[in-house]
Parts: C-alpha cells; structure tokens; sequence
C-alpha cells in the first residue's frame, strides 16, 4: 500500500467550510496534519446573515476537528474580506499554503427577472471572494515560493444552465482566473487548479430529490481536492469535474477550422464553408492562444505578400534592418555589454546543461535576434537561438540561415523575457518585427527559458558567446 499523503506543516485556508464541501475539505485536510482556518460567515444560501442565536457553523466544525485531534481556528469575515481571512491564518499559524475558494451562494432567477442586485452578489461572492481571499494569499506564497489554489466552477458554468445565467458567468469566470494564476504561479510552485464537484449540499438540495443529495455525499469528492493541493500533484491550470466517486478532466477542443484569405473572407463564404468550420472530426486540442496566433500569423503573412505583390515600392523600407548588420563580427564592437549578453548568455548555459532537450522537437526553428538601442534605431547586435539541432545552443552572431527573425529594443526584449511584455502585444504595438515564417515565430515565447531574475542569472551563470 502506497504511504499517505500528508499535510503536516501545511496552513489551509477552506472558505464556506461550515458545512457540505467545505466541512469535507476542512476535515480531510486536518485529518492528514494540515493546520485548518475554518471560513464560514454563517449565511443562508442566498447569502442573507440572520443573527447568531445559535453556534456558528464554523466553530461547530472547528471543535469537530478539534474533538478528532486536529488543529483549526474558525473565521467569520465575508470572502469579499479575504484580507481578513488570510490574517486570521498568519496570525494562528504564521503562514498560508493553501487557499481552497469554496464559499458560494445561489440567486437563482430567469434571464427575464433577474436585478442589478441578483448578478451582483453572485459576483461580488464567487468572483470577487476568490478573487479578494488569493489576492491577500498570493504575496506570501510567493515570497516562500510555495502555494496551492482550489477554485470552484460548475457545470453550470462549463455548459450552462437554465436560470443560473449569474452563476454560470461567475463560475465559469473562475476558470479563466485559474487559468491565469497558473501561468502567473508557476515559476514560483504556486499552482491552481478548478473543480467543478457534484456533491449534495444545502445549495444542491434545491435542484436535486432528497435521495439523490444523500447519495452525492460531499466526502466523495474531498480526496480529489486534497490531491490537487498536495505537493506530489503535478496538476496545474486544469478543470476537474467530480462527483459521487467519478473524476475526470475536461479540456477545450478547437475544429480545424477554415483560413480565409483576406480577399475570401465575406459574409458569403463564411456561410458556404459553415459545415467545415464547426467540423470537429480532425479537431485539435489547444493549450494556449499560441495555436491560434499561428492561424493568424500566417493570414498577416499572406496579407502582406499580396500587398507587396500589389504594391512593390511601399515595401522597401521593411528589409532595411536586415542590412543594417550583415557580418557577425560587427555588433559584437558596438554593443560593450548590452543587457542582452547576460540574458542570452544565460539562455546558452540553461542549453548547455541539457534542459532545453524537450524543446527541440517542440519548437524545431532557428530564431534571429537583431537588438537595437531605440525602436527603429540601428541594429547593435545579432544573436541565434538554435531549437532545432542537437540540444540546442545560443550564439552572438548572424545565423547562416534563420526560420524567424526578431527586431526589438533591448529594453523590449527584456521585457519580454522577464514576462512583463506579452509577446503578441509587442508585436501588435510594433515593439516587436518578425520577419521570416509566421508560423515558427509563433513557437518562440518566454515560457522556453527560465526568466532573467537575479535568482535564474545567478543560477545558470552567463556563459561566453
């Protein structure tokens, strides 16, 4: 039998954790050592306080663990306070190293009924509680460069559903979120995941027959959610739906689509080729908004061959960088230490030690980098990044033959790397030109290579180009 799976030494914050789901992760997590903030407010379903003549749902489930050995501390502050939520942690333990976003109201109504107020406290609660309790989370777990995230989606929110149309977006929108602190996270260890659970609970019991609520017991999807926040779990960015002992994991899948020329894209032909754009039979499975930049780079390169075609003279100014910098010896004069070298420099170590061996059948291209002082100045230096040979290299110097070049200021370059720049917005903006295949110069992004932090400049120590 495989050794447990602990938490001792852990600090989980469960919000919405004085009954259902909530209890369920609370008492799992406690059961396995973690140190446990119980968040409860102690509200109905449809998120009304009504007095507190009786115990708090959160200090019932406190001394429920308590009685069974663990350690917990109850909270009371609305998600909305996540501040205060996260101070109760820090304050009891020191620390938080998990945050499972759980609390959650309904406001059910039609399209045609619904107020301001019914679509803002869904929200103001799913949304923006997620949102407030991880956003006071997120600074510590950087700083110690471990964290865990839990949030929680529906199937309303992945397919819909009938007079829930303030439940869907919200929980549907936690998943972009997730999606987003995953990208975010990753280079620290802090990773997030959504789950959208089928469980029996004081929300579900409105929609489902009594016998079906005891049956979807919430215990039967804790262990997936213990899991997912567990050091071992290499999840990250991902959607889990869960219930009754059945887990699964969904993921978008893209058709294969029709590329319109811009001279073919008219109203006419979109509805002709409408059978083949929706046709999923040789669909594809996208992971991000790479895949569909590369659709798109290549209708921008056609475009702009055919006005080339069409207008030969508007063209010549476009070439000239390439020229700027013929020889390879060149730049290497003129530069005397630009912030490139070190950060190149630090590309050819991570290279040099094998770890970009993944990425050569990934990316199978060569890419040119001429570098300037000032956007549209004179090019001051080349460099080649090689993912298509061996395990890779990195040079200073103009490539024999490149499948992608890339023009940008130093101080642009630098930020692309450092993930302050997003690469498609640089380009957009003009920051960044790309000459050569469309196609291969959407493979290049800065998730290659570690960021040039101090940390990663000091780690994979610049080597001579």
């Amino acid at each position: 039998m495989s050794a447990e799976l602990r938490f001792d030494g852990k600090v989980a914050i469960v919000t919405g954790a004085g009954a259902g789901l909530g209890r369920a992760y609370a008492h799992l997590l406690a059961k396995r050592g973690a140190k446990v903030v119980v968040n409860d407010l102690g509200g109905s379903v449809s998120g009304e306080v009504k007095g507190t003549s009786t115990a708090r749902p959160a200090d019932v489930v406190v001394e429920e663990i308590k009685k069974l050995g663990g350690t917990a501390v109850a909270n009371y502050d609305s998600v909305e306070n996540g501040d205060k939520i996260v101070k109760t942690a820090v304050d009891a333990f020191g620390t938080v190293d998990i945050v499972i976003n759980n609390a959650g109201i309904l406001r059910d109504i039609s399209m045609q009924k619904m107020t301001d107020n019914d679509w803002d406290l869904i929200m103001k609660v799913h949304l923006k509680g997620s949102y407030a309790v991880a956003r006071a989370a997120w600074n510590i777990m950087r700083e110690k460069g471990y964290g865990r995230i839990i949030n929680t989606s529906s199937s309303a929110g992945i397919f819909g559903s009938f007079g829930q149309a303030n439940y869907a977006a919200a929980k549907l929108g936690l998943h972009g979120f997730t999606q987003s602190l995953a990208k975010e996270g990753e280079k620290r260890n802090i990773k997030c995941n959504t789950i959208a659970p089928l469980a029996g609970t004081r929300m579900t019991e409105t929609v489902m027959p009594k016998e079906l609520v005891e049956a979807l017991r919430p215990e039967y999807v804790a262990p997936l959610v213990a899991f997912l926040v567990h050091d071992t779990c290499p999840e990250n960015g991902s959607l889990f739906e869960v219930g009754a002992g059945y887990i699964c994991k969904d993921r978008f899948q893209r058709s294969e689509g029709v590329l319109f020329t811009p001279q073919d894209l008219t109203v006419e032909n979109v509805s002709k080729n409408w059978s083949k754009i929706v046709d999923f039979t040789n669909g594809t499975i996208p992971t991000s908004n790479q895949d569909m930049m590369e659709k798109v780079m290549k209708n921008i390169e056609a475009a702009a061959s055919q006005k080339g075609k069409e207008a030969p003279k508007q063209e010549a100014p476009n070439p000239a960088p390439v020229q700027q910098a013929p020889a390879t010896t060149a730049p290497a004069a003129s530069t005397g230490g630009l912030k490139p070298d070190e950060i190149f420099g630090m590309m050819k170590t991570f290279l040099d030690q094998g770890l970009g061996k993944p990425l050569i059948p990934k990316v199978a291209a060569v890419f040119a980098f001429e570098i300037t002082k000032t956007k549209g100045g004179k090019v001051e230096a080349i460099y080649e990044i090689d993912l298509k040979n061996g395990q890779g290299d990195v040079k200073k110097g103009k490539p024999a033959s490149a499948d992608a070049t890339f023009t940008m200021t130093e101080e642009d370059f630098e930020g692309v790397c450092l993930g302050k720049l997003n690469p498609q917005m640089a380009f957009m903006q003009g920051k960044m030109k790309i000459k050569g295949n469309m196609a291969k110069a959407t493979k290049f992004t800065p998730e290659l290579f570690p960021p040039p932090t101090a940390e990663n400049l000091s780690k994979f120590k610049s080597a001579k180009l």
